[in-house]
Parts: structure tokens; sequence; C-alpha cells
């Protein structure tokens, strides 16, 4: 079990103010992770649910659509121990409108946040990783990285550009001692979906196509999350992890 023991590290997560990033701090933290949790609205409860399990925690309030803030995000965050060794790029935001009428606002929003922000704190982080010779980055991808989805074609955009950056990213760094690899989610309970939710045929529908039999919680991505960010995945680079109660399997 010490392959997956992450004692003395520091993981920086963002949207990590609840839903699926917040249960990845968690999974981080109960690893032996520290977590530095950024948000837009800020992490405080995130922060003292790391903090009761023992670990060091911190928030950041940041607007990731911004690009002009990043740079001054990861001072901080280096700060606080001088290290990041994991950095899991969760936070994202949808727009639901169909293709023919999807706002340039809605578009450019979407990529900003979801894409954007992804490409400049992997080179950012990245850099720092790579003057130490090790790290963990962790993309969030999505069951769209692979389907076309409804009314969300910006949201869709991005999360196959996901798939495509972590790639080049592994293909440059897997021999500098970097891990970049992603997860896709499938269905899960989160404020994202509860438009979903909230229909109930569409609800049914997802269920019945699930072979679980039900949409997965933040707490199933701890597990995955733990495994990439771990000594366990050494040999993983350039992965799309789906984690999606079997999903992409019918």
């Amino acid at each position: 079990m010490n392959l997956f023991d992450l004692t003395g590290k520091t993981a920086l997560v963002t949207g990590a103010s609840g839903g699926l990033g917040q249960g990845m701090a968690l999974g981080l933290a109960e690893a032996g992770a520290d977590v530095i949790s950024v948000s837009q609205s800020g992490s405080a409860a995130t922060t003292e649910a790391v903090q009761d399990l023992g670990r060091k925690g911190w928030t950041l309030k940041a607007d990731l659509g911004k690009e002009d803030i990043l740079e001054n995000l990861v001072s901080e965050a280096l700060s606080f121990t001088g290290n990041i060794d994991i950095l899991v790029n969760n936070a994202g935001i949808i727009r639901r409108t169909p293709a023919a009428d999807h706002s340039s606002k809605d578009w450019h929003d979407v990529l900003d946040i979801n894409l954007n922000s992804v490409f400049f704190l992997c080179q950012l982080v990245g850099r720092h990783m790579l003057e130490r010779g090790s790290g963990k980055i962790i993309n969030i991808a999505s069951m769209l990285t692979y389907q076309g989805g409804i009314n969300v074609p910006g949201y869709t955009a991005a999360k196959h550009g996901i798939a495509g950056l972590t790639k080049a990213f592994a293909n440059e760094w897997a021999g500098k001692g970097l891990n970049i690899n992603a997860i896709a989610p499938g269905y899960m309970v989160t404020n994202n979906t509860a438009p979903i939710l909230a229909d109930e045929h569409r609800t049914q529908s997802i269920t019945d196509r699930i072979p679980a039999g039900r949409w997965g919680t933040p707490n199933d991505m701890k597990g995955p999350v733990v495994f990439l960010a771990s000594a366990a995945s050494d040999y993983m680079n350039g992965h799309v992890l789906c984690v999606d109660g079997g999903w992409m399997a019918r």
C-alpha cells in the first residue's frame, strides 16, 4: 500500500469548493497529502475538512478565466510549502444553449476556464515540476471528451481539448520525471448536472444506460485521483481514465 501513500506531498486542486473537486481534495488528504484548494468563491469548507484529517490545508480564491492572474496564483501556492507535487485541473463551468444560439460570450467563458486555464496551469506548475524532476498532473476530462453531447458545444470542445493537451504534455514531459494523465468522469451528481437531474425522463434514460445502474458521486473520484497522484501510476502517461460506471463500455 506504500505505492498509494502521499504523505509529504502537496496537491493543488482547482474547483475544490464542492462536488468532484472537493471529493478529490479529500481523497488526496486521506492518502496523506496536504492540499491547496482553489475556487472562485473560496474553499473554506474543503480546507477545514482537509485539516480535520490532520493535513495542512490552504484556500486560494481565483477566477481562473483570467489568464493574467494565474502566474501570481501559482507563486502564492508555492509560497505555502515551496513545492507543488500534484496538480489537479478540475475547475469548470458549463453553458447549455443549442449550437445555433450559443453566444460568443458563452463560448469564450467556457473555453477560458475549462481549457485555457488548464494549459496555462500545466505550463506554470509544470515548469516547477521540471526543475525538480518529478510531478503528477491530473486533468479532468469528461464523457464529452468522446461524445458530442446536446446543447453544450463549448463544453464539448473544451473536453475534447483536454485529452489533446494531456497527450501533448505527456509526450514532452514523460521522460523528465512527470506524469500527465486525465480522468473522464461519467454522469456524476454535481451542480453541473442539476438541470439534467431535474428532468426525470432524461435522468432515467441515462441511468438505464449505465451498467452500474447509478450515477457517480464525488467519493467515486477519490480512488482514481489517488492512483494517478501516487507512485502506483509511475508508468502511466497521456492516458484518459474513464470513471463512468461502464458508460463507455455500452
